[in-house]
């Protein structure tokens, strides 16, 4: 059983990563499990994320583990300069071979999530019923709306007034949603499955941690 190491940006993926990602790839070799991103200090647990960041980071956790990627998004990067998502995770590849001995990139997939975790709860609008104190007619009618508008919940976009996870807080009344609390919730019902199906740059990443268990 492949032990692969998910550097996670926050709570709310790791959470991800033990209710959904960990069990699904578990049937498929692969014994995955969340580490939040920190400095070497311990301290500025997750978010702030940079390239740099993620380098020293994942170059300190390359000799613990089997096998390593990322799960952060590319909304909350402090450093993207314009750069797309393909060349922020060629940059963090790049750089962790720059600083790590005995580096084999076959071992690390750098992986940044369009736009942020919370467009993939956008795969199936039904679940947030779970939000229990804010489901009604009109939120769902607000949230098919979103999930309309675009091709798919990947390409929800990520201004600061209309990333995914601010769309969802417009939609609810204040304090009815909880990011940490919902989202994972959402997301376990919602199911991998249907996750790949409606997100493709997803989907092709579970592809290559999948390959990972062969």
């Amino acid at each position: 059983m492949r032990r692969v190491c998910v550097v996670c940006e926050g709570q709310t993926e790791v959470e991800f990563v033990q209710s959904c990602m960990g069990p699904y790839l578990y049937e498929h070799g692969v014994n995955a499990y969340p580490s939040i991103l920190q400095a070497s200090s311990g301290r500025h647990r997750g978010g702030r994320v940079t390239v740099e960041r993620l380098v020293k980071f994942i170059s300190h956790q390359y000799h613990e583990t089997d096998r390593i990627t990322t799960l952060v998004d590319f909304y909350g990067f402090q450093d993207r300069e314009g750069r797309s998502r393909a060349q922020l995770e060629d940059a963090i590849l790049a750089g962790v071979r720059n600083c790590t001995t005995g580096f084999d990139e076959r071992f690390v997939l750098p992986y940044v999530q369009m736009h942020e975790f919370e467009g993939l709860l956008f795969s199936d609008i039904e679940q947030f019923e779970f939000v229990l104190d804010g489901w009604n007619a009109r939120s769902r009618a607000a949230l098919l709306d979103v999930y309309q508008a675009f091709e798919t919940p990947e390409d929800i976009n990520d201004s600061p007034e209309t990333a995914p996870s601010k769309r969802i807080l417009g939609i609810f009344e204040p304090g009815t949603y909880s990011k940490t609390e919902h989202g994972p919730l959402i997301a376990e019902a919602i199911g991998i499955d249907q996750i790949r199906a409606q997100c493709p740059q997803f989907d092709a990443w579970m592809d290559q941690l999948q390959a990972w268990g062969k």
